[in-house]
């Protein structure tokens, strides 16, 4: 088997799109923890390893990859069973166009070093961090809505896991967090709780990892 290490982060919403897809490619790996909230992103020796200081960050080889879909795209590639993509080139699109909006249309803003500026810089309250989250992610999730629409089954692309699921559960999983309302997205939910319950991804739950503290556990 390839020796893999992966530093990330129990909580961290990319670090769960890594980790659902090594379980589902079947990879092993070796689990490096980078505690956000001690500040250990920004350690000199990890930021020799991702100088953006983020999670998570790939090491295949002695190769460093940082960025979640830099990583996403290479496991594909190099390992490339089962296929996180549909075959027809259209589909393709469209799973890139979902994670995008994940990514630069959602994810950006619970990220934890924005919130922590909004605390600090403007004095943002417990409550108003939820606000701001939920503001800037319900356009995203109407947009995800409308167009699964056109193309779940049992999850965002037909019946088996793509790219897309990767992405769009963590990110409900983020929301529920910040207490968005999400009862009005019932195709959402419907492959949020399809995800909920396959092995991969029960595996990959910031639920069930080495460095989640005892209290955020499974029982």
């Amino acid at each position: 088997m390839p020796h893999l290490v992966l530093y990330n982060y129990f909580r961290s919403s990319t670090s769960f799109r890594v980790r659902a897809a090594l379980h589902l490619k079947g990879l092993d790996f070796e689990y490096k923890p980078v505690n956000l909230l001690k500040g250990e992103q920004h350690l000199p020796q990890y930021r020799n390893i991702n100088p953006m200081g983020g999670v998570p960050a790939l090491v295949h080889k002695e190769k460093v990859i940082s960025d979640s879909t830099a990583i996403l795209e290479y496991l594909n590639e190099v390992f490339p069973e089962p296929n996180l993509f549909p075959e027809d080139p259209y589909l393709r699109a469209r799973v890139r166009e979902v994670c995008e909006i994940v990514n630069s249309s959602m994810h950006p803003y619970g990220n934890l070093k924005v919130l922590q500026h909004l605390t600090v810089a403007h004095g943002y309250t417990h409550e108003q961090k939820d606000q701001w989250v939920q503001k800037w992610t319900t356009q995203g999730l109407e947009a995800l809505e409308t167009i699964l629409s056109n193309f779940a089954g049992d999850y965002c692309f037909g019946n088996r896991v793509t790219m897309a699921d990767l992405y769009v559960f963590p990110q409900l999983i983020t929301c529920q967090r910040f207490n968005v309302d999400l009862s009005k997205y019932s195709l959402l939910m419907k492959i949020f709780k399809n995800c909920e319950y396959h092995p991969d991804f029960i595996k990959a739950h910031l639920s069930n990892q080495i460095d989640t503290p005892e209290e955020l556990r499974k029982s």
